[in-house]
């Protein structure tokens, strides 16, 4: 099985590098863009069959290591 995990800063987090990408978007002349936030993405492949079981292991694995839950949500995707 393959977990994907997408990390992305809490709602009323500051960040910065969102903002450097998106001003830096405004001088390339792409004015239509508004704000931008910036995140992580992991792709993780497991030897587990069970997608519960898969799932559960990849939150504890965000909950311990991946994410720093006091600033970032995280969404897992089982394939």
């Amino acid at each position: 099985m393959k977990a994907r995990v997408h990390i992305t800063l809490k709602t009323g987090v500051l960040d910065p590098q969102g903002k450097a990408i998106g001003d830096t978007l405004h001088r390339l002349g792409f004015g239509t863009v508004g704000d931008v936030r910036q995140g992580k993405y992991i792709e993780i492949e497991l030897k587990e069959t069970d997608a519960g079981k898969a799932r559960d292991a990849v939150k504890q694995m965000c909950e311990r290591l991946l994410a720093n839950t006091v600033i970032e949500n995280y969404a897992i995707e089982i394939k």
